[in-house]
């Protein structure tokens, strides 16, 4: 069966009731898209956590792990800026930590990754820009505080 991200109203659904958002290839660089968007949606009231290994210290005044392994809170959505040859063990590390949602960023596609994520409960949805749909989906609408 092919892959199918889930309706705009479900991917509101799921915006309105996450508050963190881990950032996988999260970079300190401002002129980065990965920044650019993790910096829109911490604007929106989302709390983002950086995951980069090649970063130590803060991005975006919020603590960088190394990995998901090490993020001392739960997990909502796990949105991944890396190329999709390196999606699948993010899938696998999101499965582990127990998150709700794994969320690859536009023009990044994985089957594999997807069929890891959906085997262990969560919900996948790939090339889309989390941002984008933020806008599109929320205009007007509130998001739950939890």
């Amino acid at each position: 069966m092919a892959f199918e991200n889930p309706s705009r109203e479900q991917i509101g659904d799921i915006l309105a009731s996450a508050g963190n958002i881990a950032v996988v290839g999260l970079s300190d660089k401002s002129d980065r898209t990965s920044y650019m968007v993790a910096y829109a949606m911490q604007l929106k009231g989302y709390r983002i956590i950086p995951v980069n290994p090649m970063v130590g210290g803060e991005i975006l005044g919020e603590k960088c792990y190394h990995s998901l392994a090490e993020i001392p809170e739960p997990v909502d959505i796990v949105n991944v800026f890396r190329r999709s040859e390196f999606c699948a063990e993010t899938a696998r590390e999101a499965a582990a930590i127990g998150a709700r949602v794994l969320w690859l960023q536009q023009g990044v596609i994985s089957p594999e990754a997807a069929e890891i994520g959906a085997e262990a409960g969560m919900t996948v949805i790939m090339d889309r820009c989390i941002k984008v749909e933020e806008a599109i989906t929320m205009h007007g609408r509130s998001r739950s505080e939890k």
